[in-house]
Parts: C-alpha cells; sequence; structure tokens
C-alpha cells in the first residue's frame, strides 16, 4: 500500500459539509443501529458498535440518540429496521466504486443510486463486478508531530500490524480486521493519538487519473454519492496525484 497519494483508496469524506446539511448525526446513528443489529448492544463485545460509537461521540452526538440507536439495533424499540447494501458500480474514467448504504427502504434506495451514478458518469454494475479490486482492511490513523517511525512500526509490528504509511498528520497503519481492536488498544496503551480506527476497503490497485477535468468529473460523483442521505461510505480505487489535486483545489 506504499506510495498512496492522499487521494488513494478512497474514504473521501466532507464531514464539515455533512455537519452543515445535519445530514452527518443521521448517518452516524445509523452506522451504531446496524453495528448493534449485527453483533448486539454490548460495545465491549462488538467492536463495529464501539467504533461508531466513538465516531458519533466526536462529533457531540447526544448520548440519548447513542443509546436509543443502540435499542433500536437491539430490537428493544422495534419501530425502524434498516437494511445494510453495497452496490458496485463504475465510475468516469472506468473507476471501480462500492457505495455502501443504509436504508428502511431498499425499494426508494436502489433507483436513487442508480440515477446519481448515470448522471455524474457512472453506471451500476452487477455483484462481484468490482468487489474483488478490494481488500476490506483495519485502518487506524495516528496523528502526532515528530512522531518516532521505528517506535512505532515495532508496537504495531507487536500487535497485528500488516502495514505503515506516512500520512499528512502522522502515519496510516493497516491490519486485518480481527486485528483492529486490539491494535488500537495497543497503540492506545503506548501513548499514541488514534484519530481513527475502522474496517474500510482498500483498492487493490490504485487508477491514477492525471487528466485535470478527469478528476474533476470522478469527485464530483464521489460527491453526490456521499451527499444522498442513505449512503454511509463510498470507496473506490482513483489516485489523483498531488500535483492534480492542487491544481483542483486552486479552481
Amino acid at each position: 500500500m506504499s506510495g498512496h497519494s492522499k487521494w488513494a483508496n478512497i474514504k473521501h469524506r466532507k464531514a464539515a459539509q455533512d455537519a452543515k446539511r445535519g445530514n452527518l448525526f443521521q448517518k452516524l446513528v445509523r452506522a451504531i443501529i446496524i453495528a448493534a443489529k449485527d453483533g448486539g448492544g454490548d460495545p465491549a463485545m462488538n467492536m463495529r458498535l464501539k467504533t461508531a460509537i466513538e465516531r458519533a461521540k466526536a462529533v457531540s452526538v447526544p448520548n440519548d440518540n447513542i443509546t436509543r440507536a443502540i435499542k433500536r439495533g437491539t430490537g428493544e424499540l422495534g419501530d425502524i429496521t434498516y437494511d445494510e447494501l453495497t452496490y458496485e458500480a463504475y465510475g468516469p474514467s472506468g473507476i471501480a466504486v462500492l457505495v455502501n448504504v443504509m436504508t428502511d427502504n431498499r425499494n426508494r434506495t436502489t433507483p436513487e443510486i442508480r440515477a446519481l451514478l448515470a448522471r455524474n458518469g457512472g453506471q451500476m454494475g452487477e455483484s462481484g463486478s468490482v468487489a474483488w479490486m478490494f481488500d476490506r482492511k483495519g485502518v487506524i490513523e495516528v496523528k502526532g508531530e515528530g512522531l518516532d517511525e521505528d517506535s512505532l512500526m515495532t508496537v504495531g509490528l507487536d500487535s497485528g500490524m500488516s502495514d505503515m504509511e506516512p500520512s499528512e498528520e502522522g502515519f496510516t497503519l493497516y491490519c486485518e480486521p480481527a486485528d483492529l481492536d486490539g491494535l488500537q488498544k495497543a497503540l492506545e496503551a503506548n501513548k499514541y493519538v488514534v484519530d481513527s480506527a475502522e474496517v474500510s476497503m482498500i483498492a487493490k490497485t490504485p487508477v491514477e487519473i492525471s487528466d485535470p477535468e478527469a478528476a474533476r468529473k470522478v469527485l464530483r460523483l464521489v460527491d453526490a454519492l456521499e451527499e444522498h442521505d442513505d449512503v454511509q461510505n463510498v470507496y473506490s480505487n482513483f489516485d489523483i496525484p498531488d500535483e492534480i489535486a492542487s491544481q483542483i483545489e486552486e479552481d
């Protein structure tokens, strides 16, 4: 995974914009509901739920909302049922796209996602058409200035880390999903600041987008998908070189 730029693998996030639209809380609450539904309501026994709760608390989702979400997931309230779906698709320049959604009405969500793809140079793919292009990995972001790479690597390798690379604010560590919780605990025990820890879909072979206009089209598609209320995560295999990314940011 070495050599990825900040645009690789994608997890193209816009937390500030989401907060302004008021749908970030909704998405985080849905993530808690699904996590509790799949693995139970005890975060000590359900790593996915633990991560979802931490992400919600990081942006000040009220504790009452979190508690209700857990109860909805475990069936104690029983008023709304959400399904988790993953759509496989193609985007501009032939990029592969995975769209993870949580919806209470798949008959509404599926045609809406299909239409967003079509309007932005993409198209829905069949099941299995692009998922094979990604690996499911645990991803941990460690923040800090002047971090000693060798010391961090030693802690990581002793705790299940499979790879590590520099990031804008520190280092990104990769591991198998089953090792994510243990790796996070080991890092925190050694006083490292864990900014985020989650399971993500990492592109096996990134596709470089070196044309500025093509890059804009790719980002417009990702933006359009992420703005949909039911979309939780968008993953893709595009890689925009830093010089092209800088050019786009200046526009």
